[in-house]
């Protein structure tokens, strides 16, 4: 009896210790991964050889500065609303379309948003260019598609998917209710649309708002490639860091754009709340019941609106599908496989580089986030809360910005790290933390803690619980985590292009290099070979995730039916 309690104490402590390990090393990764790269970037922008100075902040006052100051807050303020605007209406004709209709077009959505990066770009030029298929072939104009302009356009089509969905979700958190009532009391459909609808989204639309006005003044890939003679901060933080290698002055840019993204997540933070005053939010709600119609000129305009985004996305996939196997810079269609055979020799290597950081960052960032989750929420640690914060902070700032702080952290010791395919994935890993620590939580929130409970009471440790009851009914939260983190790091390239040396590089940058390069016909090849895989793996990951599979009884309830 006593060599038992002798052997369930040692199993105890150990359990004891290899928690407070886990917790250790998740606390440890954030400060190295997250808050170190960010507080070496700010000192970069502030220290030269050692010594303190605001050299590089003055430098960023001067007339030119000014002026890329002034072409990104014009070029991001305009982005941001015409993408509110359109996403608006696209998000309030799902919203009011049938079931079936509405499914169909949320999909499509979904499958927009697995896009490589500069896919518009691309197809935009090919389409649209001096020697463009429809300007030049059909049209016989020679158009200049660059400038703010094309930058515009461009930012405008990448980010309605992201915006629209965004935006649905807020409009699925009405009180239908509301809308019932407001009908019943005989308002029109426009007076219900001005005083019920639009006043529950609008602190949505004010956080997307704000949150689009920080991507896209952080976006450098877009200006480089259409911009032109027309240059905005992020081309400038990104030609300091990698053609001047003048890292204190690209830190200083940086920090001047981590202003208004701060500044966006305190908005949306503040938007949050006074959301639930038409949502109905901690009360029965009652789902809308398809009585409601637009106005007539309202239905039409969204209609048009949704049908034009899906037009044009039909064409810049199409036109992409088409350059990887046809030359139209003639502006006509000549059939050839030649780009597949100039693709860069390194391209394969590149491409399992992106494969195996992408799957990797995926399963560890979801991982990581459902325990940072776990350790928040559920054992509702002291100080984790802080914890959860700092983790949230790579997914708010600038792609540049945690890229920097990466090249500033881990280009010397004791983290050197530089040169490594280990940097690349630990930046996907960690900027995408958030998004496994927001998706646990909202399934913590609808979990009952009594098995958990009971689980204790008969002796079992914290790690039992941990992995033995709460993570099988995560499962779902963990496959949505790794298809967007895996999403993510096979298209990313703001925050990746700044790690890259030879013989380590990525197929998203390899991409970039071959639009910026005029390559277009290449760039095309690899632009399908990352979709087709990521699409891919996604679906895959899909499919074994959802499984068809016996379904385990933690609790043990089954047994206890039986023997009854």
């Amino acid at each position: 009896m006593k060599q038992d309690m002798k052997i369930i104490r040692r199993r105890c402590r150990t359990a004891k210790m290899l928690d407070r390990l886990l917790l250790f090393l998740l606390l440890a990764g954030i400060a190295v991964f997250i808050l170190y790269p960010l507080i070496s970037l700010i000192g970069r922008s502030v220290f030269k050889n050692g010594r303190f100075t605001l050299e590089y902040y003055r430098l960023l006052f001067t007339r030119a500065s000014l002026k890329f100051l002034k072409n990104s807050l014009w070029v991001a303020s305009v982005s941001s609303v015409l993408t509110m605007t359109g996403a608006f209406f696209i998000a309030l004709h799902l919203y009011t379309s049938s079931p079936k209709r509405r499914k169909r077009m949320e999909n499509c959505l979904l499958l927009t948003m697995i896009s490589p990066p500069f896919v518009s770009a691309l197809a935009f030029i090919m389409l649209f260019g001096r020697r463009g298929l429809i300007t030049y072939g059909l049209l016989h104009i020679s158009a200049n598609p660059y400038g703010w302009q094309g930058i515009v356009i461009l930012q405008v089509i990448g980010n309605l998917s992201f915006t629209a969905l965004f935006l649905l979700t807020f409009f699925d958190g009405i009180d239908g209710r509301l809308i019932m009532a407001s009908r019943d009391l005989g308002a029109d459909p426009f007076h219900t649309l001005r005083f019920v609808i639009l006043p529950a989204v609008r602190p949505g639309m004010l956080s997307v708002l704000f949150t689009l006005f920080t991507m896209n003044l952080a976006d450098f890939g877009t200006p480089v490639v259409i911009g032109g003679k027309y240059k905005v901060l992020a081309t400038e933080a990104y030609l300091q860091a990698i053609s001047s290698a003048d890292l204190g002055k690209a830190s200083a840019i940086s920090v001047l754009l981590l202003l208004p993204a701060v500044a966006a997540f305190w908005l949306y933070g503040r938007a949050l709340p006074s959301a639930g005053t038409f949502s109905g939010a901690g009360k029965m709600q009652t789902e809308w019941n398809g009585d409601y119609r637009l106005p007539p000129v309202l239905a039409y305009l969204a209609a048009g609106c949704s049908a034009a985004f899906f037009a044009v996305m039909a064409l810049k996939y199409g036109n992409t599908f088409l350059n990887t196997v046809s030359n139209t810079s003639t502006g006509h269609i000549q059939f050839t496989l030649k780009y597949f055979r100039d693709l860069p020799r390194s391209q394969m290597s590149s491409f399992c580089h992106s494969l195996v950081c992408a799957l990797a960052a995926g399963l560890l960032s979801s991982f990581v986030g459902i325990l940072l989750a776990y350790y928040t929420r559920r054992r509702k640690i002291k100080g984790m809360a802080a914890a959860e914060f700092a983790a949230s902070l790579p997914y708010i700032i600038p792609g540049t910005f945690f890229g920097l702080g990466y090249v500033a952290a881990f280009s010397h010791p004791p983290f050197l790290l530089r040169g490594t395919l280990w940097i690349i994935l630990l930046n996907c890993a960690f900027r995408q933390i958030s998004v496994g620590c927001k998706a646990a939580n909202g399934a913590f929130a609808t979990m009952d803690e009594k098995t958990e409970m009971a689980a204790r009471d008969m002796g079992a440790t914290a790690l039992e619980i941990l992995f033995g009851i709460v993570f099988p009914q995560l499962k779902q939260v963990f496959k949505i985590c790794f298809v967007t983190v895996f999403t993510s790091a096979m298209t990313a390239t703001g925050a990746i292009v700044f790690l890259i040396s030879p013989g380590k590089n990525v197929a998203s940058v390899e991409l970039f290099q071959s639009v910026e390069n005029g390559r277009y016909g290449v760039a095309s090849v690899q632009a399908v070979m990352i979709l087709l895989v990521t699409a891919a793996v996604n679906i895959g990951s899909m499919y074994l995730f959802s499984g068809k599979e016996k379904k385990r009884n933690v609790s043990g309830t089954d047994r206890c039916t039986k023997d009854v």
